[in-house]
């Protein structure tokens, strides 16, 4: 069954649009690359609703099952590409991470 690693990210007021787009371009990029990650899809909030408006960005990335997002987790492609969200984000509280099936 297919698993979904949700990522809601709050980035820094201060991070130019290019910075952001970079840092999930990383994390795009490794589509085809990592075994067992079939997608990405990153955006901006755009939600009306108040819950929602702490996070100013989110993206997904869909796993064939669990054992290729545990996989993912611990690769060193992950951690570097991981590494421009972090420079990105708020440092506390700056993401909320969701896995789901569906």
């Amino acid at each position: 069954m297919t698993i979904k690693h949700l990522v809601l990210v709050k980035v820094r007021p201060d991070v130019p649009e290019a910075t952001i787009s970079e840092a999930f371009g990383a994390l795009e990029a490794l589509v085809g690359v990592v075994p067992g990650l079939l997608s990405f899809s990153a955006g901006r909030n755009h939600s009306p609703e108040a819950a929602g408006q702490a996070y100013t960005h989110a993206f997904v990335m869909d796993f064939v099952d669990i054992a290729a997002r545990d996989a993912y987790l611990p690769d060193p492609r992950h951690s570097e590409a991981a590494q421009g969200l972090r420079a990105i984000r708020e440092a506390e509280g700056g993401v909320t991470i969701v896995d789901f099936t569906g």
